[in-house]
């Protein structure tokens, strides 16, 4: 990561133009997004459940891999590591992939593998039901020395690394000590999605983003205030959470998503920086926090300080909660939004 050079700021055309020059390597659990799409005009007469009639279907890349959909809305180079059986779905993951532009030569394809996949039925702009298909057990070692044999290559050629952990087995302590092990020798931004739960030393990356509950579970320390919309600076136990984070992990910062109250930025012997939400309307939070990682990761691969690249992921985050399904943000639509944003052209200090 480098300091964008020149002005004290700069125009929104220049960080996008940025960001097509980044290349960004997505690694974590990967899945396919089904969507089944309907209309509902009765009651089933066996249960007391809607009859959905289906008037459409539509499948996306899912997980890790939409967090990589994300980014190739910029022209970056984006490629995806992980893991998808050898099934039907497995066979659709790949048309998905293939469509949206990802390169999945970093990818495994396994036989006794269940791709994994969420269906979601959708009747009149509301979730009605989602489906998972998934079996989770943990990577072997062998399939885990598979991918860093792949990976490890092209770690001197990327700009950014995302990790991404949904829980499902991809994500293990081996693996990702392994993992930062290679990268450690380039200078790569390296961005983490955690789970909570998992015992995984992040010690080295640049930036773990856990969501509230997510941070609360991790610190070990009780949410008092969850559904009360108290002032993030007024909220002790949700900046003591930042603190105990930073320390747990010793990453550069924590980025905490706070839902409609925005986000905070803890930096080490700096003051937390909050952001405020900036979503005017409310469709479908899927695919939001996917979004946020992945700008947030770009703006940092093009020499943004966190808080502003955190800035820009938060305006990317508020405009897919308008959209129904997981739906990527586009670049004339974030272009747009930092405009709005940043008048007078994006602080570059």
């Amino acid at each position: 990561m480098a300091r964008i050079m020149g002005d004290q700021f700069i125009t929104p055309a220049y960080l996008l133009d940025q960001f097509s020059r980044q290349r960004i390597l997505v690694v974590g659990d990967v899945m396919l997004d089904w969507f089944i799409w309907g209309g509902v005009s009765r009651i089933s007469p066996e249960a007391p459940v809607p009859v959905v009639e289906v008037q459409r279907e539509s499948r996306y890349p899912g997980g890790a891999a939409n967090v990589a959909r994300n980014i190739t809305p910029f022209g970056s180079r984006v490629d995806l590591s992980g893991l998808y059986g050898e099934d039907p779905n497995g066979a659709l993951l790949l048309e998905t992939l293939s469509e949206a532009g990802i390169g999945v030569e970093f990818c495994l394809q396994e036989k006794e593998m269940q791709t994994i996949t969420k269906t979601r039925v959708v009747a009149q702009h509301q979730q009605v039901v989602r489906i998972d298909r998934e079996k989770c057990r943990p990577i072997s070692e062998t399939q885990e020395k598979a991918l860093l044999a792949q990976i490890e290559p092209i770690l001197s050629e990327i700009d950014g690394l995302i990790i991404e952990d949904y829980g499902k087995g991809l994500v293990t302590p081996g693996f990702v000590s392994g993992l930062l092990r290679a990268a450690e020798p380039h200078d790569i931004v390296i961005t983490v999605d955690p789970k909570p739960g998992n015992p995984i030393e992040w010690r080295g990356v640049t930036t773990v983003k856990p969501n509230r509950s997510e941070a609360f579970a991790s610190a070990g320390i009780q949410d008092f205030h969850r559904d009360e919309g108290v002032d993030p600076f007024a909220d002790e136990p949700l900046l003591e959470t930042g603190r105990v984070l930073l320390e747990k992990w010793a990453c550069h910062q924590i980025l905490l998503t706070l839902g409609e109250q925005g986000m905070l930025v803890f930096t080490e012997n700096e003051d937390p920086r909050h952001i405020p939400a900036r979503a005017r309307e409310v469709f479908d939070v899927s695919g939001a926090g996917d979004t946020a990682i992945a700008i947030y990761t770009l703006g940092l691969c093009a020499g943004l300080e966190a808080s502003i690249a955190a800035g820009i992921s938060n305006l990317a985050s508020s405009i897919v909660v308008g959209k129904l399904g997981t739906t990527p943000i586009e670049r004339e639509e974030l272009l747009e939004a930092i405009v709005r944003e940043y008048p007078g052209g994006i602080p570059n200090a």
